[in-house]
């Protein structure tokens, strides 16, 4: 039974409801909040609702990160290397764009490091497990990380912290056919190109950059003779075709860790032997 006095058209209409017989409220009132006369109307609040997401969406099409694209072809060798290319931001965005750090991996698996360029930003660890049924000695001397990871045996791993910017020449002093390249980069904005030498760089924020190209087999003065001013801005950019001039002859030979010429493999040399 309803109380005395209850009427649910009554009180549908005093929470701004429509019942027959009841007053309805005028349109430019309709969803007013904090009363009548000071809350602005509903269509108002939608109007300026519409308005912000639409500043939001064209602000973040402003800001659309750009894809860049480009080819390098190699000139001057029969075999084709890969080639490093990346941008470094220039400005207000050198010092304030974030290079996080990755883990990455190098392998040592039949004799050989996989994969043989490994590219990775400023702060990062690398892991070098050994997959192979014999001990190894993996180590770099030169401009970049210096490091010996000393002889450990199959199954185990041992971890490089990478923390200043660089080219690390890695090399295993029991094999000397065993050679990798780690390239540390201050910037997130890089590419490794792929058999074809296309290369993509995506999420690169419109701005000012330094070019730069990298290749195992090229000179560094030819390197540095690509590095070039560029201005990002499009939705799409390509940076064209990006010719490397490279020789056999500027692939690093190397001793081994002492220096001196590796030493011919010898049955009775326990490092050769399975742990």
């Amino acid at each position: 039974m309803e109380a005395p006095g209850f009427s649910p058209a009554n009180e549908y209409a005093k929470c701004g409801g429509f019942s027959r017989g009841t007053p309805r409220l005028k349109p430019a009132s309709i969803g007013r909040i904090g009363g009548p006369a000071k809350a602005r109307p509903f269509h108002h609040f939608l109007r300026t609702l519409l308005l912000q997401v639409s500043i939001g969406f064209l602000t973040t099409a402003s800001a659309q990160d750009v894809n860049v694209t480009g080819k390098v072809v190699p000139e001057g060798a029969s075999t084709a290397t890969q080639t490093v290319v990346w941008l470094s931001p220039l400005g207000a965005a050198a010092d304030s764009t974030p290079v996080a750090p990755m883990h990455a991996t190098l392998t040592q698996h039949n004799k050989m490091f996989e994969p043989h360029l490994l590219v990775v930003t400023r702060g990062s660890t690398v892991d070098f497990p050994n997959r192979d049924p014999w001990f190894h000695n993996v180590f770099s001397l030169f401009n970049g990380k210096r490091f010996d990871l000393g002889l450990y045996e199959a199954g185990t791993t041992r971890t490089v912290h990478f923390d200043r910017e660089g080219i690390s020449f890695i090399f295993c002093n029991i094999h000397p056919e065993m050679s990798a390249v780690v390239v540390v980069l201050g910037s997130p904005y890089f590419a490794v190109t792929n058999k074809q030498g296309g290369f993509d760089i995506p999420q690169v924020p419109a701005g000012r950059y330094m070019l730069h190209v990298w290749n195992e087999s090229a000179q560094p003065a030819a390197l540095q003779a690509l590095s070039r001013e560029v201005q990002i801005g499009d939705a799409s950019h390509s940076l064209g075709v990006l010719r490397v001039p490279v020789t056999k002859s500027a692939t690093l030979a190397h001793k081994n860790k002492y220096g001196q010429d590796y030493e011919p493999p010898s049955p009775s040399n326990p490092v050769y032997v399975q742990p």
